[in-house]
Order: structure tokens, then sequence, then C-alpha cells
């Protein structure tokens, strides 16, 4: 029987917390890593957004959004226990307010109304609230990661991407630990091993 498809492009965050949760439930996929400039027509055939993860199950159903991608993958793995209204907060909180800070943060030229270091800060709210998080356990809400950890993971490294040294030396000990236990971990050197581009 063939295996679910799911189009990826390796350094998307959104897809790369998919492709974290998948491998991390056990599920085999077939994984078409796309051309962003020549997208697959039968990816944008069964999804018009045109953005990726999507996710085609062996009976037709289309997936389109990474979390949902994510909590389908976690329905019968442990992590499924850690959906809880906080964990959904978070992830939230992360794919709006603190995303938009971390765009804005990357390329400041395209968000001209404020500097470089401003829009940093606004970024560093989100990476208290981590930080204070992580005072009392390994991971975001316990010893082990969570959704949460996995949903959010990918953005805090892009943001600690953009300035290296400015975080290595910044004061989220318990964060950049956290950070760089994720980044060395089995599961995330996996779902990040290179795969050739997919053509129709």
């Amino acid at each position: 029987m063939a295996l679910p498809i799911l189009y990826s492009y390796r350094r998307c965050p959104y897809a790369m917390r998919a492709r974290m949760a998948l491998k991390l439930a056990g599920i085999d996929v077939e994984i078409r890593e796309v051309s962003l400039r020549d997208k697959p027509a039968h990816m944008l055939q069964v999804s018009p957004k045109a953005t990726v993860p999507v996710m085609v199950l062996q009976d037709g159903t289309v997936i389109e959004q990474s979390l949902d991608i994510m909590h389908w993958a976690l329905q019968q793995h442990a992590l499924g226990a850690s959906i809880h209204q906080v964990a959904d907060t978070l992830i939230s909180e992360n794919d709006t307010a603190f995303k938009q800070a971390l765009d804005a943060y990357k390329y400041p030229e395209r968000y001209p109304s404020k500097t470089q270091i401003q829009h940093r800060t606004e970024g560093e709210d989100f990476l208290q609230k981590l930080e204070n998080l992580l005072l009392e356990n390994v991971y975001l809400f316990g010893a082990a990661p969570s959704l949460a950890d996995i949903a959010i993971f990918p953005f805090v490294r892009q943001f600690a991407a953009v300035d290296a040294a400015w975080f290595e030396t910044a004061s989220y000990p318990k964060l950049q630990a956290w950070l760089n236990r994720l980044v060395d971990s089995e599961l995330f050197i996996s779902v990040m091993e290179k795969q050739p581009t997919y053509i129709e």
C-alpha cells in the first residue's frame, strides 16, 4: 500500500515541525521535497494555497496545515497527552506575534518602521516566556518534548540564527540549552537529511 505523501521543503519551519511529529510518531511517509519556484502540479491541485507542508493520506484526505499534520500524527502517540490549553496558547503566540517579530528581525529592510534591534526586542517577550517555563523543566512542559516544543523549536532556531553571537550571550541560559538539545537530537538530525527535489 502506498505511503501518505508529505510535500515538504527542508528549511521551512512549518514543514520541519510536521516532519518531526511524523518521525516521532513512527509514521512512514513519502517525502516529496519541492522547489518553491517550481511546485509540483499535484500539490497545487490538492492544495491551492501552494505552501508547504501538505499531506495527502492514502484515502485522498488532504491536511494542509502543519499543526493539523502534527495533531494527526500524534493522536496515538504519548505526545497527544501533552495537548492542553496552556500549550495551545503558547503555540498560538508563537505562530502569530513571535512569527511576526521573527520576520521583521530577519528582514528589517521590509519593516522599516522600526530598527532591527526593536524588532528583536519585541521577539524577546516570547523568549522570556519560554525561559521562565524552562526554569521548571528540561522541556517546556516536562522532562520530555511535547507538541509545544516541536511546534515552537524551528522558529526559535531561526530567531537565534539571525545573530548567533548575540543569542549565545543573551540572558536565556535555559532556552539556549533547550535549543541546543533539540538541534543536536537524533530526531531533528534525521528529519534534516537532504532529499532530492521531487520532479513529476
